[in-house]
């Protein structure tokens, strides 16, 4: 499926989304994200699809460019212009989301990374929020999601500074998961997706809710919440053919039922 700067295709239980460019224009940019919006919700009440890889088909698709306001808003037809978070519809996926970072993610394209669950980045990628430098801060999600991944004091400090860190030092800080050489970044996050994808659907999506919900929680609270999905997890028939599965020694086969 091909939509304006969009390629989207299904392969078995994944979605491969792929950004070639965001376009160039507020017209232009408000109608590729608002395209994007609408396949987001589609993937979300897709059930077959349990896994989600994001990638660029260039190595500046995970920098929008202009992170101002012009980068993220949404036309609508009677010519009013609203504000839109392109960041919150791929946090707001059930199914666990893969970044393909094949190249920088700067500005808006890092709050768009950091939605996602895990970030593949190729060795070359460089990664920061230049904001402060023209008088402005993340609003697309940055300034919170930033700090729940690589601590308040790293947070601060790329924030505050506005300077861009390496890959080696966003590995170093748990920014992205894996740094590999530019040509694996796709495999390497297809490779991940595939294993994930072979496991329980509803296991994971649960697991997903209970780490990221959990974070908003008390650690009673967030341990009620775990206790609650794993014996929610009980009552599914997955459950059954994993334990099935495990019993006669074979590969589960699981229909996220």
């Amino acid at each position: 499926m091909l939509f304006c700067g969009l390629t989207y295709q299904k392969d078995k239980h994944l979605a491969i989304i792929e950004i070639a460019g965001w376009g160039k224009g507020l017209k232009k940019r408000a109608e590729l994200l608002g395209e994007f919006l609408e396949l987001c919700c589609e993937i979300r009440a897709a059930g077959e699809i349990r896994v989600v890889v994001l990638k660029g088909t260039s190595v500046h698709a995970f920098s929008l460019g202009e992170y101002l306001i012009s980068g993220i808003v949404q036309a609508r037809k009677d010519g009013e212009i609203k504000l839109s978070s392109p960041a919150e519809s791929i946090a707001n996926l059930n199914q666990p989301v893969i970044a393909a970072i094949n190249g920088d993610a700067v500005g808006s394209g890092l709050e768009f990374a950091l939605a996602c669950d895990i970030r593949v980045a190729a060795d070359t990628a460089h990664f920061g929020f230049p904001h402060i430098k023209e008088g402005l801060i993340p609003w697309d999600g940055g300034t919170q999601r930033l700090s729940r991944v690589v601590g308040q004091a790293k947070a601060m400090e790329i924030i505050l500074t506005g300077e861009l860190i390496d890959a080696e030092e966003a590995y170093r800080m748990g920014l992205v998961n894996n740094v590999v050489p530019h040509d694996a970044v796709m495999a390497t996050a297809m490779n991940m997706a595939r294993e994930m994808a072979s496991k329980g659907p509803i296991a994971l999506r649960y697991a997903k809710e209970a780490i990221r919900n959990g974070m908003d929680l008390t650690l009673d609270q967030g341990l009620r919440l775990e206790a609650d999905l794993y014996f929610l997890l009980h009552t599914t028939k997955d459950r059954t053919e994993g334990i099935r599965a495990f019993q006669e020694k074979r590969k589960p086969e699981f229909e996220g039922k």
